[in-house]
């Protein structure tokens, strides 16, 4: 009897998982689950976002794309340089650049680089051979950059001279012409290929 009573006491005791904590351990797994998901869609649409910005800014640097058109011609006093001409344009899809040299807020900078002197703004001129009269270069135009080497007098381009010049508009990305001076300067015009 003794053992009849302690069994039925013990199965008096016995707690069971009721229907409502069931419930309630359900609700709080599907909540944590959701606030996971959103987590988990919040940083992907966060990086996906970025990843479009990174796109954008990639492509905005490059539509505004010069090239060369043609050589670099040099004119010289048969001593040494003293400007070079060279043609540009857009490159396919690229953006128009401010070719204005007398526009002081948002135009194009040219670089003079050599072994011994660097000239970060030096004076250019402009002339439209293709297009409209206005020196805002466009897509199917064309414009002759004129860089003058007399306005600056540290600069002497001789013979066998290497010489840089980097074009540099207000946005995309810039252009580098590098070129390097014959053995001799007999000629008034030179072509620096």
């Amino acid at each position: 009897m003794k053992r009849i009573r302690e069994f039925v006491r013990n199965v008096r005791e016995e707690r069971g998982i009721t229907g409502l904590e069931t419930a309630i351990v359900l609700i709080a797994f599907v909540v944590v689950a959701a606030v996971f998901a959103f987590v988990v869609l919040s940083t992907g649409l966060f990086s996906a976002e970025r990843s479009k910005e990174t796109v954008y800014a990639g492509l905005s640097k490059t539509r505004g794309s010069m090239e060369l058109t043609g050589g670099v011609i040099a004119d010289s006093n048969t001593t040494k340089v003293l400007d070079v001409k060279f043609d540009l344009t857009l490159a396919a899809g690229g953006d128009a650049v401010n070719l204005n040299p007398s526009d002081p807020s948002n135009r194009t900078v040219i670089t003079y680089i050599d072994n011994n002197y660097t000239n970060k703004n030096i004076s250019y001129s402009t002339t439209v051979v293709t297009g409209n009269a206005d020196s805002l270069l466009e897509q199917g135009e064309m414009i002759e950059v004129t860089v003058d080497f007399t306005v600056d007098a540290n600069i002497t381009i001789t013979t066998n001279k290497s010489f840089t010049l980097e074009v540099k508009p207000p946005s995309g990305s810039y252009m580098v012409i590098q070129r390097t001076t014959p053995a001799s300067i007999g000629q008034s015009v030179l072509d620096l290929n």
